[in-house]
């Protein structure tokens, strides 16, 4: 067979592979439908993507659709604080243990721990709240442009050539249920230092149900894919160097106004602080019309590997 029908047909089988894969959305939704074991007690497979470890915003979202099965559906939740305590195993069913710590007049608490081979991988609080009227006040939109005025990361890191890192190629161009739109693009192409702060469209690939739990969990998910990078912009490396030594090691996130994550969203992302090994990020999700819907917060590990 000459060299350009070997190519030709290395071409077609990846396109035959890509075509057999289930939709990402609907597998990102058949993974978050928990299998219920007992009244508290919950358990999630993860998706076969050949990732050495779980990805962290699959146990939040977890957890949270876990947490949010044990509450009425008129109390939605409003904030979660959760800690990652070990790599989790894709080849290894997840199970998620609940504990109903109150359940008050307004306010409703649920802790989550999840197990594998018997240990504790992970750890969440999720506080729920009777929806009520009150004061309001809300930071606008940063003033960036738009996401019909920018490119997707998968496009960017394949037309960055042999300057993108391997581990970022194969990241971003992996068939994500999200999709992500950057706007300092040079990011994925200039390694010089820059300002700590980035920001991204993202929305769900395609429509989700009308569920709000749904698009809570989608978010929850999507609210890990890029924060603990922003703290690396100032040195001018990422998450993908292996160099680098990277982990999140907490997560935080509130919930302050309804939203569809299939609707685009900016999350804008800064780092005011690295030291010691560890850095810490927070970002903020606005809709397109300027509405604050949700807010995050995260330190983790960016040890810097010893040769």
């Amino acid at each position: 067979m000459s060299e350009a029908a070997t190519s030709e047909a290395a071409t077609s089988e990846a396109a035959t592979s890509e075509a057999l894969r289930p939709d990402p959305v609907d597998a990102l939704l058949s993974i978050l439908d928990l299998e219920r074991l007992e009244t508290d007690l919950f358990r999630g497979i993860s998706p076969r993507i050949g990732w050495p470890r779980v990805f962290g915003g699959q146990v939040v979202a977890q957890a949270l659709v876990a947490a949010s099965r044990t509450v009425e559906a008129s109390r939605p939740p409003h904030s979660l604080h959760a800690y990652f305590l070990l790599g989790g195993d894709p080849a290894v069913p997840i199970v998620y243990e609940v504990e109903r710590i109150r359940d008050g007049g307004s306010f409703t608490t649920r802790r989550v721990k999840a197990i594998q081979k018997g240990r504790a991988i992970f750890a969440m609080s999720v506080s729920f709240h009777l929806a009520e009227a009150g004061v309001e006040h809300a930071a606008g939109l940063p003033e960036v442009p738009g996401p019909g005025e920018l490119a997707d990361a998968r496009t960017l890191v394949r037309e960055g050539g042999s300057i993108v890192p391997e581990p970022m190629l194969a990241y971003f161009t992996q068939a994500w249920p999200i999709e992500l739109r950057p706007v300092e693009t040079e990011r994925y192409r200039d390694r010089a230092p820059g300002p700590a702060r980035y920001h991204v469209w993202m929305r769900a690939t395609k429509p989700l149900p009308e569920d709000p739990a749904v698009h809570r969990a989608v978010l929850a998910y999507a609210s890990d894919m890029t924060l603990l990078d922003a703290t690396l912009i100032p040195h001018g490396r990422t998450v993908f160097d292996p160099e680098i030594q990277s982990a999140s090691l907490d997560h935080a996130l509130w919930f302050h106004r309804p939203f569809r994550a299939d609707s685009w969203l900016l999350y804008s992302q800064d780092s005011p602080s690295a030291s010691g090994g560890l850095g810490f990020a927070r970002g903020t999700f606005h809709d397109e019309d300027g509405h604050l819907i949700a807010s995050v917060a995260q330190e983790g590990l960016i040890r810097q590997r010893r040769p």
